[in-house]
């Protein structure tokens, strides 16, 4: 998520010059993002070059930057071939711009030289900073009876709008997972459903220590040095948060209990540890545990030598809420109004609870589809593998993530404090003290542009 009034900070181009691009610096400009689609300064911008299989030189051509490689860039590209291949308008060619980060800085750029893409994929808020420069098409003329908002799973609506208008359906979303070694839990003689609390999880350290890798003791969890996700749903699960509305309360008294317990399970009783790559180290079997997202699922038990086992979000003494994670499709207005229709008809089909399903089993990232649920895909899949239920039942505790974390500003300082006590072993007041001064920096900054979009608290 990206600094709002900072602008496009990965490439260096200002709010202020990108809306000069789009030809609508001035009074007002922050909010034309209402305009009809193909209006204002985007009638400007042109589809970005592209390579059309020769197969589908007739058809509208629409190009889709996505963020993913490997495997869910894969799965991507079976279901647009699946797209190409149910109609004979449209091409849907996709290339990937490898990551969110880069994806964000291509964008800023293709702007600046007018040749844009027709379909991008943002996570959660990151996707606001171009609203204010009234990139993208406005949703709602589009639903109707069998494409609309109700058909997505409830806790990943508010992020697709601004204003009370929707500019993005939900797609590539997930929540954070906790993720254990079940064979190493049951060698221990612990309960093969994993913990439920963070005390349960110290109490189960001693046993998994007397299991040897390398000849050291087995560690019972490994943290990472960009934990803020995961740490959104555990400061929850103790009371705290990192803001409320508007005010930052990252150094109230739940926030500092929070990280001076996990102090103390990493230097005091020396349970855990901070790693490199969390993930990395729990796939490899060197801890037994880590945090990971729903979308990590399908990977981790592809690369994973063990049983793998998922549970709940640790609270403090039960279930915790969990921060929504991933991304939802937007499209880019343009000069062509037939391609922006065009990319809608993409949406309309990823829309659809089998592509839905397919999606999920393929990557891990959940069926945001309501009507996912009830596909044989979904269903068979749960049978074979319960972790995929558990993704799925988690996320009736999901909800959207304190709103100064919307920045990556903000993502970025809270790390590097959850960092300082983790590897450092910095007592919490003396991180949490530091770090709300630098929020409150950002949120002041950043204040005046929410104000316009969010829904009142």
């Amino acid at each position: 998520m990206t600094d709002l009034s900072a602008g496009l900070l990965q490439s260096g181009l200002s709010r202020r010059a990108l809306l000069s691009v789009l030809g609508m610096a001035g009074a007002g400009a922050a909010l034309a993002g209402c305009g009809a689609p193909g209006g204002g300064g985007a009638a400007s911008l042109q589809q970005a070059d592209m390579r059309i299989p020769d197969q589908y030189k007739t058809r509208t051509p629409v190009l889709f930057w996505a963020p993913w490689t490997k495997e869910p860039l894969a799965a991507l590209q079976r279901l647009i071939d699946k797209f190409n291949q149910s109609q004979e308008d449209i091409v849907v060619v996709i290339e990937s711009q490898e990551s969110y980060a880069t994806l964000n800085t291509k964008l800023s750029a293709a702007v600046q030289a007018k040749r844009v893409p027709d379909v991008v994929c943002f996570p959660e808020y990151q996707w606001l900073q171009f609203y204010f420069a009234d990139l993208f098409v406005q949703l709602d003329p589009y639903f109707d009876d069998s494409f609309k908002l109700d058909n997505y799973l409830d806790a990943f609506l508010e992020q697709c709008q601004a204003a009370g208008k929707t500019y993005l359906v939900p797609f590539a979303r997930s929540t954070p997972l906790f993720y254990y070694n079940k064979t190493a839990y049951q060698k221990a003689g612990l309960p093969e459903t994993g913990p439920k609390t963070w005390d349960d999880l110290a109490d189960y350290a001693p046993e998994l220590a007397k299991i040897k890798v390398a000849g050291k003791p087995l560690k019972a969890f490994a943290f990472g040095p960009e934990d803020e996700w995961f740490g959104q749903a555990t400061v929850w699960g103790w009371g705290g948060k990192f803001s409320d509305g508007y005010d930052i309360t990252v150094d109230a008294d739940p926030v500092n209990q929070w990280l001076d317990w996990q102090r103390n399970f990493i230097h005091g009783d020396k349970f855990g540890y901070l790693a490199e790559e969390a993930m990395t180290d729990y796939q490899g079997g060197l801890s037994a545990g880590a945090h990971g997202s729903t979308a990590s699922l399908t990977a981790a038990t592809t690369l994973s030598k063990f049983d793998v086992g998922t549970a709940f979000m640790l609270g403090k003494t039960g279930e915790t809420e969990v921060p929504t994670g991933g991304s939802g499709l937007s499209a880019i207005k343009s000069d062509s109004k037939e391609r922006q229709d065009a990319a809608v008809e993409l949406f309309k089909f990823l829309g659809k609870p089998e592509q839905s399903a397919q999606w999920h089993k393929d990557t891990g990232y959940v069926p945001i589809v309501k009507a996912s649920a009830d596909t044989k895909i979904v269903k068979d899949l749960q049978a074979s593998d319960p972790n995929y239920k558990v993704a799925l039942d988690q996320l009736k505790n999901a909800k959207t993530a304190d709103r100064i974390v919307w920045f990556q500003a903000a993502v970025t300082e809270i790390n590097a404090g959850m960092a300082r006590v983790y590897g450092d072993n910095t007592p919490a007041k003396d991180v949490t003290g530091e770090l709300k001064s630098k929020l409150e920096a950002i949120m002041e900054k950043n204040k005046p542009n929410l104000e316009k979009v969010v829904q009142q608290d």
